[in-house]
């Protein structure tokens, strides 16, 4: 209560200064935005000063940031805000939200919102990687913000202990096999790949790394049941049931990061996002990766777009864009992504002097930036959350072994078709 009083004192006095007398601050626009948040840490107060900096810039701008749980939980929140009639007019929901969201008539194009040129240019500012999940019909449905792709971190000291070079990661399958079993020790695994939460994303660095995609660019067919697809789930469960350089089963997401700090694991798959965590909590030498190759190296983009709702007066699309357009300057995205450990969005925010010290300093923050020239795009289609689930359960019921890869995800594949078949 007593921050909201302070940010409508400050603007009165604005108005006042500037003589636009009280109807200015009276008449503000209100925006909702909701945001996620999934790999924890204290990023609701980074979002909190990046928003009260946008009010001090933007007087005549009130924004109501709300953190609204994980990416499942700010989809739910925000379309139930749409349908009872108080919408957002922005959030931050995952990537692969579009295609539902288009469906459901939730959001507009941002090119039917931008006017000036300088906000066309701005909406081809961001790395082509990180715009396939939000680009579709020609038209730019989402714009990228805490992004991410897959990467390996990796004990330094646990490597020097077992004889390794630490500063040569597992570049193939191979490596990763021969490796983690050095690394293997009691209280110690050699390496762990998180199937809860979001085994589909995990699953889709795997299959791109056997160089097969798990759909294709319209959203309307999966290829679950493909050779390499099969081949790429057979080698995940035999890390654990063959090679036993990782607990045989699922492994937890949420858990992960602090198996890792606490030395239960020599290497880790996981969101760069987490990047920042490690740093400051890492108590031994850490390296962070690419993630390793078969066929080619590979690794879904992940994270959460902007998206501007349908519901939304044009003079909240206005400030609306003000408002993202603030929060994806390079100067910011760069601030983002130091706090963080998120991508920077867009290449000249890597161009910043801060940013070109950071990178200088710690060169981990470098990793999921190169690593986008490898990159495809995560698993996106019509009926995204029944199609991701079947993917999940797929993946879960062959790590712990009611079924082998081959009848997992050719189950998967058939329910897929029956899905998407209204969208060919």
């Amino acid at each position: 209560m007593l921050k909201t009083l302070k940010r409508t004192a400050g603007k009165l006095a604005i108005a006042t200064t500037l003589g636009l007398g009280l109807t200015t601050a009276a008449s503000a626009v209100e925006l909702t935005m909701y945001y996620p948040v999934a790999v924890g840490g204290p990023l609701t107060n980074i979002v909190d000063g990046m928003i009260d900096d946008f009010e001090k810039a933007n007087p005549d701008i009130k924004v109501n940031a709300i953190y609204a749980g994980n990416y499942n939980d700010a989809r739910i929140k925000a379309l139930a805000a749409l349908k009872s009639g108080k919408p957002a007019q922005t959030s931050v929901m995952f990537s692969i939200d579009t295609y539902e969201l288009i469906e459901q008539g939730a959001i507009v194009a941002f090119d039917d919102v931008v006017e000036t040129k300088e906000e066309k240019a701005w909406l081809k500012s961001f790395y082509p990687a990180l715009m396939e999940n939000g680009e579709t019909q020609g038209k730019t449905w989402g714009i990228p913000f805490q992004r991410s792709t897959i990467v390996m971190y990796y004990n330094k000291d646990a490597f020097r202990a077992a004889g390794l070079d630490p500063e040569t990661p597992p570049a193939t399958w191979d490596d990763l096999i021969s490796t983690g079993k050095k690394l293997t020790k009691d209280g110690q695994w050699g390496a762990m790949i998180p199937s809860t939460g979001y085994p589909y994303w995990m699953f889709g660095a795997l299959s791109m790394q056997n160089n097969q995609v798990l759909m294709n660019s319209d959203g309307n067919e999966t290829y679950f049941d493909a050779p390499a697809t099969v081949e790429a789930l057979e080698f995940w469960k035999d890390l654990g049931t063959k090679h036993g350089i990782m607990p045989a089963g699922t492994i937890e997401w949420g858990t992960l990061r602090q198996n890792f700090l606490e030395g239960k694991t020599a290497m880790m798959w996981h969101s760069t996002g987490n990047l920042s965590a490690v740093k400051k909590n890492a108590k031994f030498d850490f390296g962070v990766a690419m993630l390793p190759a078969q066929k080619r190296r590979g690794t879904p983009t992940g994270g959460g777009n902007f998206y501007i709702f349908e519901k939304t007066s044009p003079e909240e699309r206005k400030a609306t864009i003000k408002l993202i357009r603030f929060l994806t300057e390079p100067t910011r995205t760069a601030e983002w992504s130091m706090k963080t450990g998120y991508l920077g969005t867009r290449p000249d925010a890597y161009a910043t002097a801060d940013m070109k010290k950071y990178v200088s300093d710690f060169p981990p923050a470098a990793v999921a930036r190169d690593q986008l020239e490898f990159a495809t795009a995560e698993l996106s289609t019509y009926q995204n959350g029944r199609v991701r689930k079947l993917l999940d359960d797929a993946i879960q019921a062959a790590l712990i072994g009611s079924k082998t890869p081959e009848e997992a995800l050719g189950s998967a594949q058939k329910q897929a078709d029956r899905l998407l078949k209204r969208y060919r």
